[in-house]
């Protein structure tokens, strides 16, 4: 096939796919054998075979091809040039009406730091396996700062090693200030805070005892810590917004479809298993261990293909509550989003799914929500046998403290913060029902709404009880 109809190939093109492309010695036949990263219409990232050789290929396609395609062959001469290890460009072409492509060797045994990160991110903070992943990643970000280079979107999944080499990737986001020379400071502090703001958010107070890693490689600036914190925070909070945008439109992560009679949004990597639940959710509802029925909503686990689920319908009572709820979002997209908005933040809870909306003429009625299960007791169950002695354990009262901070630091109310609607998993408080949960733009509404979680958890023992006298003692307060 020619290169300029991958623009009408979608997200996914049947493989393997032909394209003609040429280099120095003419024209020759590109076999794409896989694909890495889809842009419909746009960009097309995968391994390949040409002349023989393995590659990695990245096609450019549509009116900003030779934008891309321009961007991406500087970043790669930039890095070879400044003497940087990063695969080769074997291949790159350009021509009007078709694309660009660049052909890369083809790391066979790479891993990106980001899945050496995965395998380690749930060990307590600074491991020494954690260690090892952010010492790589920091040593190789100080040398391309060192050649007056930065990344501008530097997060692991762009440094690859591969037999002991670090390799940069990724020449579309390479910018320089003056190659050959030191990046100046501001530029330094701004690139790390792009770094750090993509890893945990619990990463935060070790910062400083990383940064050790970047500074033996390149000790050129100072690095106050509290600007770097603020570079930081600047760009969490983009990436939060951006997050939570892209969980409502069709994108990389998520498949999302909206109509005047619905509005549907599902991970991408869960359509294929979670369509059939969406279309039958009623039927599987019935059919469930049903938690909850009737009112303003049922909830039910379920079971899918082996899988256990949680499947929550948002009811229309009556005509009187309809008239309340269809011109504002549903309840399920509320808990979807800020379902979300907690993962980002790195707090526990179960992970959304898929979320539907039916409407009739864009008008919102029922409304579902799909997550996974909590498996594990809630608080009232936990620590029941502790009323009287107030003796729960160590573990899980520390646990609680923790996320209760945690939802101080991000200003986060939950509306409804009983015992029945924490579960313990995976020794931390994993939070359910967030259809009143709201992040407080200021403190001055966050402190009396968090003041009425306190209370509201409290409210599930007795006040005269040992355990309600200790958890009063030792759970966060804040003045209103």
């Amino acid at each position: 096939m020619r290169l300029s109809e991958l623009k009408e190939a979608g997200r996914s093109p049947s493989l393997p796919l032909t394209i003609t492309l040429a280099d120095a010695a003419g024209s020759a036949d590109l076999q794409l054998l896989s694909l890495l990263r889809v842009l419909p219409g746009q960009r097309y990232v995968g391994a390949g075979i040409w002349r023989g050789t393995k590659v990695l290929a990245k096609l450019l396609v549509g009116g900003n091809a030779a934008r891309h395609f321009q961007r991406e062959r500087d970043g790669a001469r930039l890095m070879a040039d400044q003497g940087l290890t990063t695969p080769r460009l074997l291949v790159d072409g350009l021509k009007e009406g078709e694309g660009g492509w660049l052909l890369f060797e083809y790391l066979d045994h790479a891993e990106s730091l980001g899945d050496a990160w995965a395998k380690v991110e749930s060990l307590p903070m600074l491991a020494d396996e954690q260690h090892l992943v952010l010492g790589e990643a920091l040593t190789a970000i100080a040398h391309l700062h060192a050649k007056g280079l930065w990344q501008e979107d530097l997060h692991l999944d762009n440094l690859l090693r591969e037999d002991g080499q670090l390799y940069l990737i990724d020449g579309a986001g390479i910018k320089a200030e003056t190659p050959g020379q030191q990046l100046s400071r501001q530029r330094v502090l701004e690139n790390l805070g792009v770094f750090f703001a993509q890893l945990p958010k619990r990463l935060e107070p070790f910062i400083e005892e990383a940064l050790v890693h970047y500074i033996l490689a390149n000790a050129e600036h100072a690095l106050p810590l509290e600007a770097l914190q603020k570079q930081v925070d600047k760009v969490r909070n983009w990436r939060l917004k951006d997050y939570l945008a892209k969980a409502g439109r069709e994108c990389t992560l998520f498949s999302v479809e909206r109509s005047l009679s619905g509005l549907r949004a599902i991970r991408r990597g869960e359509v294929e298993a979670l369509l059939p639940v969406l279309e039958q959710a009623d039927a599987l509802i019935d059919r469930g261990h049903l938690y909850k029925t009737g009112g303003a909503a049922s909830v039910a686990r379920i079971e899918v293909a082996g899988r256990t689920l949680v499947l929550k319908r948002y009811n229309i009572k009556n005509t009187a509550h309809w008239f309340k709820r269809f011109w504002r979002p549903s309840r399920a997209w509320h808990s979807w989003i800020e379902g979300h908005r907690l993962e980002f933040l790195d707090i526990a809870t179960p992970r959304p799914l898929a979320v539907l909306e039916q409407r009739t003429l864009g008008l919102r009625s029922r409304a579902y929500l799909v997550t996974e299960y909590a498996d594990g007791p809630d608080l009232i169950e936990c620590f029941a046998p502790y009323v009287e002695s107030g003796e729960a354990p160590d573990e899980q009262v520390e646990a609680l403290v923790r996320v209760m901070q945690q939802l101080i630091r991000e200003r986060i109310s939950h509306g409804d913060f009983k015992g029945h609607n924490l579960f313990w998993q995976d020794g931390q408080w994993s939070l359910i029902d967030l259809d009143a949960m709201c992040q407080h733009a200021t403190q001055l509404s966050f402190a009396p709404a968090f003041a009425r979680d306190r209370a509201r958890l409290l409210r599930n023992w007795p006040s005269g009880s040992a355990l309600y006298q200790r958890l009063d003692q030792v759970l966060p307060r804040l003045d209103a």
